[in-house]
């Protein structure tokens, strides 16, 4: 398998992967949605809460909040040498004291670790009138997006076949697939039609092209065909902040080398018991 990446920054990564099945297409997204772990928000202790939302709905918003996360310096409670009770290799601890009048945001959680804060300061919990109040302690462990959705790096994650346009001599440059086509990726070329350089990947294989193309009158095949590569496929990832996106990429991968190590040594053993 090849990856080559297409646009890497913090918030996206675009890249194709080629010479691989769909089933490992497949795995490498679910990797990445709900395998690489982040910190999200788990304990919540209410002190004082007289606002208009329950304690329970508070909670749920506050561990819904993307937190930037250091995968360097965190481990997994269950991974940790202090055996769960924790510590500042595995959790971080918030606090929050505002009063009204005002809305609550993200950034007033006050972090012990200034390195690890909410990714977006402005994300609204409540809004709070005069006289009301609330006091809260949060506490941050990693995990994945497999335990809970709070725990997902991303927002989006998805991929599609690599699309093969196939333009025949039978073309005589009418241009009625150019005007079919909703994403501009035709063009009239001379007497003939051509993909317009740099949209190929923009093909969303709808075949409206072919059918335009038959609606001419040209005869019963298509001068235009359109097909999917099957071992090749366009990826789209979109961090929700915690992580950069290129890192949830590389934790996919490792998270899939990891496990099928893991699986080549499980059937060695049962092989050598076999003998």
């Amino acid at each position: 398998m090849e990856i080559v990446f297409g646009r890497v920054d913090d918030s996206i990564a675009r890249f194709t992967l080629s010479g691989a099945s769909e089933a490992s297409a497949n795995a490498l997204r679910r990797a990445m949605i709900g395998e690489v772990p982040t910190l999200a928000i788990e304990d919540v202790r209410i002190y004082d809460n007289t606002s208009v939302l329950f304690d329970e709905m508070l909670a749920h918003r506050i561990g819904m909040i993307p937190i930037k996360t250091d995968l360097s310096r965190f481990v997994r409670k269950d991974a940790c040498k202090c055996e769960g009770v924790g510590c500042p290799l595995c959790r971080v601890i918030f606090t929050l004291t505002v009063e009204g009048p005002g809305t609550v945001t993200s950034g007033d959680l006050v972090s012990e670790d200034p390195e690890t804060a909410p990714v977006d300061t402005n994300i609204p919990l409540v809004k709070l009138w005069e006289d009301q109040k609330l006091v809260i302690e949060a506490v941050a462990y990693l995990n994945t997006g497999s335990e809970h959705a709070k725990w997902q790096a991303t927002i989006a994650c998805g991929y599609k076949q690599y699309p093969v346009i196939e333009i025949t001599d039978q073309c005589d440059g009418c241009g009625m697939c150019v005007e079919e086509c909703p994403r501009a990726i035709l063009e009239v070329k001379g007497q003939t039609v051509r993909v317009v350089d740099g949209r190929l990947e923009v093909c969303s294989l709808c075949k409206l092209c072919e059918k335009a193309c038959i609606g001419t009158g040209i005869g019963d095949e298509s001068a235009i065909h359109i097909k999917a590569d099957k071992t090749t496929y366009l990826f789209t990832v979109e961090s929700d902040g915690s992580l950069p996106a290129q890192q949830i990429v590389e934790e996919g991968i490792r998270y899939i080398r990891k496990r099928s190590d893991e699986l080549i040594e499980s059937l060695q053993e049962i092989s050598m018991e076999g003998q």
